[in-house]
């Protein structure tokens, strides 16, 4: 199977490209539940803290407990009405049982999550690379898609990748250990210089902290030399969406726009195509 998959790159893209979908569908479930679950863990805390007695909880709430259901009739998703895409467009989009509609947004993050990890085999092949590449990847997603809604870079996904980062480069997977440590320590001084320097300046917070620590991220993997790409990227991508919002959709200027997504998109396509994105600038100015 090892050397199949291997010689084989289009049947390899095929079947991540399926994994791809089920861990999609997975991503729904993080994405919704995890802040929940931090929401109700800090309220926990705050009573705990305040002696005053914490809420009974009338059934877990986990990734895997309570079992999907509709979120209008609250009638249990049976297994092959959970196929990825497919259930949907079987469906028609709605629920089976009450007909109310099912928003869209879950089968395109399956399909998004197949096609981003499609794209990650396909550049770095059948190697080590591509299975630490898809996994960043699916957290990546997760991330963003956490900080559209509430504004939130989970640390129990951010901080693990970190780690993960620095270890990889002990083996030299995407870059040395003296650039990876370098990458992390100066992508989180970069970011908070620039909210301090913002918020000295106009009294607001530009950014929060798990912006901070998921630039860190990258650092570790991709290690320092790729950095300033990513914060021109980022940055790029984030003023030109942003504006447009404002214009186009008008979007209230003082309501925060999150960055995350901006750093996770730019980061990841330092990932796949930063020595090239890089290689071509060089070439272009003439060194």
């Amino acid at each position: 199977m090892t050397n199949l998959l291997s010689t084989s790159p289009y049947l390899f893209a095929a079947i991540v490209g399926i994994i791809g979908l089920l861990v999609g569908s997975f991503l729904n479930v993080v994405i919704y539940r995890l802040p929940v679950m931090m929401q109700r863990n800090w309220r926990k805390e705050c009573l705990e803290y305040l002696q005053m007695d914490a809420e009974t909880e009338t059934e877990p709430f986990t990734l895997s407990l309570p079992l999907s259901r509709c979120p209008h009739c609250q009638s249990p998703i049976k297994p092959y009405q959970n196929i990825p895409v497919i259930s949907y467009i079987f469906l028609k989009g709605q629920c089976a049982h009450c007909k109310n509609p099912i928003s869209c947004r879950y089968p395109l993050i399956e399909a998004f999550t197949a096609i981003a990890s499609v794209l990650v085999v396909w550049h770095f092949g059948y190697t080590s690379q591509a299975g630490f590449a898809l996994v960043l990847t699916w957290a990546l997603i997760a991330l963003s898609f956490i900080d559209i809604d509430h504004q939130l870079l989970p640390d129990s996904i951010t901080l693990p990748f970190l780690w993960l980062g620095l270890l990889l480069s002990l083996f030299g997977l995407f870059t040395n250990v003296e650039a990876s440590i370098i990458g992390a320590i100066a992508s989180y001084v970069v970011l908070w210089l620039v909210y301090h320097g913002f918020k000295l300046a106009t009294g607001k917070e530009g950014m929060g902290y798990g912006d901070f620590k998921l630039l860190a991220l990258f650092g570790a993997w991709l290690g320092w030399q790729i950095l300033p790409m990513i914060i021109l990227l980022s940055s790029l991508v984030g003023a030109v969406i942003g504006i447009a919002m404002i214009i186009f959709a008008k979007h209230d200027r003082n309501k925060p726009i999150p960055f995350g997504p901006y750093l996770a998109a730019a980061g990841w396509i330092a990932l796949l195509w930063g020595n090239d994105i890089n290689q071509l600038y060089l070439a272009s100015v003439g060194l």
